[in-house]
């Protein structure tokens, strides 16, 4: 088991968070308390920088899914940047690729 290592920062269109690790069951709610405590204003952009994540199962999609509604909350919007290809075809099969802004890569502005 790889723990989930989240990196916060913040760029010119709202903050970002980048995780390494596995999003799981375990990890979860280490997410869910990070995406709690964001400050975002109506019109900024939460940004998920997946490029790290090497596991995510249904627990973890669910962590992803409160974090858009916690955005969308604040007049935020939420974008899944750098998804992983094992992520990006549950994310299609399940039909959240159509739910989330998918963003190929991890590039972001810095604020």
């Amino acid at each position: 088991m790889t723990l989930l290592n989240i990196t916060h920062r913040d760029a010119a269109t709202g903050p970002v968070l980048y995780m390494a690790g596995e999003l799981d069951y375990d990890q979860a709610a280490a997410l869910s308390r990070q995406v709690e405590h964001l400050a975002l204003a109506p019109g900024q952009c939460l940004t998920l920088d997946l490029s790290g994540l090497e596991f995510c199962d249904s627990t973890g999609i669910t962590a992803l899914l409160a974090a858009r509604q916690h955005a969308q909350s604040a007049g935020a919007d939420v974008v899944l940047a750098a998804v992983p290809p094992h992520l990006l075809r549950i994310l299609t099969i399940v039909g959240l690729d159509q739910i989330f802004n998918l963003h190929a890569g991890s590039d972001t502005s810095d604020a």
